[in-house]
């Protein structure tokens, strides 16, 4: 009977990840404001041919479909862990501003996404930076698990969480993210 049970301590004891790739590993959980979230899918940002970092997106339930995740009002999160050895703040702020230009509810929320922007930092390898929604509070940028700052409402969740499964992000970053 204890030897039955062996199989479940280990289990406990050690979690299983749900993903490794370019050398990241992430848990296949997380918890968002005491809700439980899975890993969706994960994927590798490169920009010409250089490995910037590895993304991860949790949600409630898993999903493939960008428009719903977008759209629902539910705790989500983006976890980045980069990988390149120094991404200056300009560049990262350059990468959101192509994909919001082409975004029509970019004017409305261009307040929100420059002081969004004005709490991203240069990142070096083994840095993180996490994006989160809570419903009724907003989208938090961490660093290293600091917060930075918190835009509040629905709508500049979806501007951001947009650039990451929106019809215009990177396609690599979109399919990997929503891989299933």
């Amino acid at each position: 009977m204890k030897l039955a049970l062996l199989p479940l301590v280990f289990a406990l004891a050690f979690p299983a990840h749900a993903g490794e790739l370019a050398g990241v590993t992430m848990p296949d959980t997380d918890t968002l404001a005491g809700q439980p979230l899975v890993l969706n899918g994960m994927a590798l940002r490169e920009k010409f041919f250089l490995d910037i970092y590895v993304g991860g997106l949790y949600l409630p339930a898993k999903s493939a479909d960008g428009a719903s995740v977008i759209a629902q009002d539910v705790p989500k999160k983006l976890h980045m862990s980069f990988i390149y050895s120094e991404v200056p703040a300009e560049k990262t702020i350059d990468a959101y501003r192509e994909v919001w230009e082409i975004d029509p509810t970019y004017p409305a929320q261009k307040a929100q996404a420059d002081q969004f922007c004005s709490w991203i930092t240069t990142l070096v390898a083994g840095q993180t930076m996490t994006i989160q929604y809570e419903p009724g509070k907003g989208t938090t940028l961490l660093v290293d698990g600091a917060a930075k700052g918190t835009i509040p409402g629905i709508e500049f969740m979806k501007l951001i969480f947009g650039n990451y499964v929106g019809p215009n992000a990177n396609k690599v970053l979109r399919v990997g993210l929503l891989d299933q």
